[in-house]
């Protein structure tokens, strides 16, 4: 998720800082809450993307690049 669209403004990091690399939903207290595939992460997002009211099309056009995220880099 965009940072500018994160209702807390980003993830915090282990010492309760504001992590701006990566959404309070991915990221708490210095580490990762999903802890998929960045597959798995596509289609989690995918779905709430739609159930949001996001066509199908515009799901996939935001999620297609997940797996080249710093995130998934390593996995």
């Amino acid at each position: 998720m965009p940072i500018n669209k994160d209702p807390q403004q980003g993830g915090t990091n282990k010492d309760g800082t504001k992590n701006l690399t990566y959404c309070s939903y991915c990221y708490q207290n210095g580490d990762f809450t999903f802890k998929g595939t960045a597959k798995d992460m596509q289609h989690f997002c995918k779905e709430k993307m739609v159930e949001q009211g996001s066509s199908k099309f515009m799901a996939w056009l935001f999620t297609r690049n997940i797996p080249r995220l710093e995130r998934w880099k390593n996995s």
